[in-house]
């Protein structure tokens, strides 16, 4: 079976290997002409672990990351809400782990390179259009830059992981127009301060309107860390920038101020913005779940078929159970493509679409909120403000929604496994 993959990115690095493994014959199309070690930080929850894994990954990802083993909610003024144990503290067989992007993409790039071949990643082409027929499909691959068509290629399946952006969506999709905004700003940074807290939590401050979200990449000497942070802002009265002006950036003055006064007594939050060499700035934008994602041989995969949020941490680990959730598909439905890539569909469509909905309605945050909307001046007794049943009752349906409910995780196989 032939495979085309456009997008070199995590979803489709790992569909790469993923699909390798069941023996297609793969080859990943990528726009940039150097795929480098770009980025901030990100988190892959235990179920996405648990699938690196079993592409025997593991070892190299915890060789470049950080196994979190405790998560704080806490208010704009550092009172705790909540916390509980992560990964392998809270009774799973596989850790969440924290990583910079770059460095995920790099693990994941030398092992396509290492099993596959230096020839099956091929850079500087852009997926312009795809056809179809009955039994293949053809991607049409440009230049960026010129415009001037670089690959025709025929095969059984494409595969398009082709980001938020995506051209094949815009295809199936030619009246969806552009990512959604919801008002908010991200200033997303990498800083080296003191240990924060135990050296192994996330801590999520704030409410809607405004949130910090901090957490380790890699310990340094001297008892620091490098930290990765995200500092949240809701606008009023803006429009979302056309899309050449978001990826860049940002301006301390624009958010820094907003943060003066979030000094807590664990964490100095305007302290460790400023330590940041910069920060990036970008939109917190998604797009409304779609009624199909395979049509024919051709099928999209991670943010070209589910962008959300980043609430969660379910970005990059949804693109992985997309990629082994296809794997499965394939391997069981070899003979005809077509029914593999509508099973495909039917499993994850729904399932993100879900986490889209949960994450538009601050997913596991939810706790945060309903603290400020309650006693948004502080509170003597937070028993009085929301009880620990409501918290767990709040968490542990996200974490239903988004796959990793821990019982739920150890009783099947790898997705890529199972049959379907």
């Amino acid at each position: 079976m032939k495979v085309v993959i456009a997008g070199g990115g995590i979803g489709g690095l790992t569909t790469a290997l993923s699909l390798h493994r069941i023996g297609a014959d793969v080859t990943v199309y990528e726009s940039v002409e150097k795929l480098a070690a770009l980025g901030v930080g990100i988190n892959l929850l235990p179920h996405a672990v648990r699938e690196l894994d079993a592409l025997d990954l593991l070892d190299e990802i915890l060789a470049v990351g950080l196994t979190p083993e405790r998560l704080g909610y806490y208010t704009k003024r550092g009172e705790e809400i909540w916390h509980e144990a992560r990964g392998v503290k809270a009774g799973y067989r596989w850790p969440q782990v924290s990583i910079h992007r770059g460095a995920m993409q790099d693990v994941l790039l030398a092992a396509v390179i290492e099993r596959l071949g230096s020839d099956r990643v091929i850079t500087g082409a852009h997926l312009d259009r795809f056809e179809t027929s009955s039994d293949q499909a053809t991607a049409v691959f440009i230049d960026r830059q010129t415009g001037a068509e670089l690959h025709r290629v025929t095969c059984d399946v494409l595969v398009a992981a082709d980001g938020i952006h995506s051209q094949a969506r815009k295809q199936m999709y030619p009246n969806e127009g552009r990512p959604i905004w919801n008002g908010a700003k991200l200033w997303r940074g990498l800083a080296e301060g003191p240990k924060m807290l135990d050296g192994r939590s996330q801590v999520w401050a704030g409410h809607r309107n405004q949130k910090f979200v901090a957490y380790p990449l890699r310990d340094l000497p001297g008892d620091r860390q490098q930290i990765n942070f995200i500092a949240e802002l809701r606008v009023e009265g803006e429009e979302l920038a056309e899309r050449e002006d978001w990826n860049k950036a940002g301006v301390l003055a624009d958010f820094l101020p907003q943060f003066e006064d979030w000094a807590f007594d664990w964490l100095d939050v305007p302290a460790l913005i400023q330590q940041a060499p910069g920060t990036f700035l970008f939109p917190m934008i998604d797009r409304d779940p779609l009624d199909q994602w395979s049509f024919g041989r051709v099928t999209l995969l991670g943010d070209a078929a589910h962008p959300m949020y980043p609430v969660g941490s379910n970005g990059a680990t949804q693109a992985i159970l997309d990629a082994q959730t296809l794997a499965g598909c394939l391997r069981c439905h070899a003979e005809d493509p077509e029914q593999a890539l509508a099973i495909y569909d039917s499993i994850r469509r729904p399932a993100t679409a879900a986490i889209v909905v949960a994450n538009r309605r601050l997913g596991p945050e939810i706790p945060m909120q309903l603290v400020e909307d309650r006693a948004p001046d502080g509170f003597e007794s937070l028993s009085e403000v929301i009880s620990p049943e409501e918290i767990a009752e709040a968490t542990q349906n996200y974490r239903k929604t988004a796959g990793f409910a821990l019982d739920e995780l150890h009783a099947r196989p790898s997705l890529a496994e199972m049959d379907y």
